[in-house]
């Protein structure tokens, strides 16, 4: 039965996981919250895995067909885990699906906007956007939308020169959000 199981998986099935968690440990970096002030709640948390998300889909697009293939796994897997989470902590069965497709037009909205600033190099066009999303309309911080973003070009600019076989044996890795200062 388990080898039935292993031959029903998708094509990128593990490594999109994989990379999934890897860019859920790097949003939880203590930084993000604690010195620029990224509001810890379920919203301020969807916003910054998004965020890192993203910069892997992103990477991964820019690479082979197997990387948009692989690109796929990922959002697959976070929108699984999305999902998951929603019913854990008390989400009705009737309105999970609701939550998660609210969820999957945001994350996709969000990307396209800092996937136009980060491919014209738009710094101030890339704070923008997070500012409107990550903050959700209340004033960031002074600077901390900018620092984000500069975040945000580091991650991009490490990925960038990770391996693509790498990736695809879903294997990852982000710099510490200090180290970007």
């Amino acid at each position: 039965m388990a080898l039935l199981g292993l031959l029903g998986r998708k094509r990128h099935e593990r490594a999109g996981f994989e990379l999934y968690t890897a860019a859920v440990g790097a949003a939880r970096d203590p930084y993000v919250f604690e010195t620029l002030s990224v509001p810890d709640t379920l919203d301020g948390r969807f916003d910054i895995i998004g965020l890192y998300v993203f910069l892997v889909v992103h990477r991964l697009h820019a690479a082979s067909k197997e990387g948009q293939e692989l690109a796929q796994a990922v959002f697959d897997a976070m929108f699984s885990d999305m999902d998951i989470n929603l019913r854990e902590i008390g989400v009705g069965d009737m309105t999970v699906g609701k939550r998660v497709r609210a969820m999957w037009e945001a994350f996709n909205g969000r990307s396209a906007a800092y996937a136009a600033a980060l491919d014209s190099g738009d710094v101030m066009g890339l704070a923008g956007a997070i500012a409107r999303n990550v903050w959700r309309g209340q004033a960031p911080p002074p600077e901390a939308a900018h620092a984000l973003a500069a975040l945000v070009l580091e991650q991009s600019k490490h990925l960038a020169n990770q391996p693509v076989e790498a990736l695809l044996a879903g294997r990852v890795s982000f710099r510490p959000a200090q180290a970007t200062e």
